[in-house]
């Protein structure tokens, strides 16, 4: 071995202790360079203030449209179609002719029957004839009153043949009557499904066409048993305001025809009939509403939404509906502070309106809840909000909002 000197060893020491320590001093002010490159600003997100308004209440339904009346045309007797006696999708008279059936075998069976009324109205008067002979002679018992008793007989069943034969012959006549169909009532007529020149009949060939009224047009509609009890509720407080005993006339409760475009019917209408008890099958109630529509705008089998208001609501709190997250039928909003800080918050949903939807607990009226990005946001962050103006009536694009 050769030993280093004690000054040289000395100074090797020296060297490596002042290394150590700038290599440290390199890792500490890197380090601390790193800390602050990844720091997160606050996300920013879109807020809005908490709406507070008197807000009128109105349900929306959809349902599909249907004559007031629609009645099927059908043959009631076999035969071939001679003429089809309207324009297709014309407007046609109660008692207007539409179809006409060869009628020769009827007309033939009207004759026969006519015949044999005729052989049993001589038949009669034969027997009476008999009888009329009969009678005096078996007063003065120059006959028997067997005689009499069978004469009797014999005039009794002839009056019962002429009868029988004169059914036969108004039945005849009955089915000579059918060969000619006419519009049951005003309506407009569709497209016919026969031709001229088909065989008709009363079993095989179903309904030969549709005659609807349009005005009123109908539509039929269901409502779940939630917006059931409101309208109920709120056609009751219309009875008890004017004081009625009875049921509350349905007609009172106007209604909103929605068109597939967007717009609304210029006729409000009335519902006119419901169903006698909610469906356990579905939790709905079928109501049908008649609109009037004179121009005949609106026809059967379009679908249409129907609105109802059922009242107002005084200093109603409302938020955007896709603000609103939900769980298990548990509803909350993230609220933001002042200073950026988000709670979340449990909430009471009511009504949906539009795009809004009625707080009923758990907000106040100057609040800012998030707007969107509330799958980002967890309780007890901080964000930077943007206060954001929120257009209630346009339609989200592809968010879900929760069930009212």
């Amino acid at each position: 071995m050769f030993p280093f000197p004690r000054a040289q060893s000395t100074n090797l020491l020296a060297r490596s202790l002042s290394g150590f320590l700038s290599g440290l001093t390199f890792l500490i002010l890197f380090v601390g360079c790193s800390e602050k490159e990844v720091t997160i600003p606050p996300l920013e997100l879109p807020v809005v203030e908490v709406i507070q308004r008197d807000q009128p209440i109105a349900f929306e339904m959809v349902g599909e449209t249907r004559g007031s009346s629609d009645i099927p045309i059908r043959a009631r007797v076999d035969g071939f179609l001679e003429s089809m006696d309207f324009a297709e999708g014309s407007n046609v008279k109660k008692g207007d002719l539409l179809y006409t059936i060869d009628d020769v075998p009827f007309q033939t069976g009207v004759v026969e029957a006519q015949g044999r009324l005729a052989e049993a109205q001589t038949a009669l008067a034969n027997a009476k004839s008999d009888l009329d002979r009969i009678r005096p002679l078996a007063e003065m018992n120059a006959m028997s009153q067997m005689d009499l008793d069978g004469a009797v007989a014999r005039y009794e069943a002839s009056i019962g043949a002429v009868q029988a034969a004169k059914a036969q012959l108004d039945q005849a006549k009955i089915l000579l009557s059918y060969c000619r169909i006419y519009a049951p009532i005003d309506g407009r007529i569709g497209i016919s499904k026969v031709e001229v020149g088909e065989y008709v009949g009363s079993l095989g060939s179903g309904a030969l066409n549709f005659v609807s009224r349009v005005n009123p047009i109908r539509v039929r509609f269901s409502i779940d048993e939630r917006s059931y009890l409101r309208v109920a509720r709120h056609m009751i407080a219309i009875r008890d305001r004017k004081g009625e005993e009875d049921d509350p006339p349905r007609e009172r409760t106007k209604l909103e025809l929605i068109l597939a475009d967007g717009s609304v019917f210029d006729h409000v209408g009335y519902v006119v009939t419901t169903d006698a008890a909610i469906d356990s099958t579905t939790g709905t109630f079928t109501m049908e509403a008649d609109f009037p529509n004179p121009d005949g705008l609106v026809l059967a089998g379009q679908f249409a939404r129907i609105r109802a208001h059922v009242g107002d609501e005084k200093d109603a709190i409302l938020v955007p509906q896709r603000s609103i997250s939900e769980l298990q039928g548990n509803f909350s909003v993230f609220v933001v502070g002042s200073q950026g800080e988000v709670e979340q918050r449990k909430v009471e949903v009511g009504a949906k309106i539009d795009q809004l939807q009625i707080i009923t607990s758990g907000l106040k009226p100057g609040e800012q809840v998030v707007l969107e990005g509330v799958q980002r946001v967890k309780n007890g962050m901080t964000i930077k909000p943007r206060l954001t103006d929120f257009n209630e009536t346009q339609a989200p694009s592809s968010t879900s909002s929760p069930e009212a």
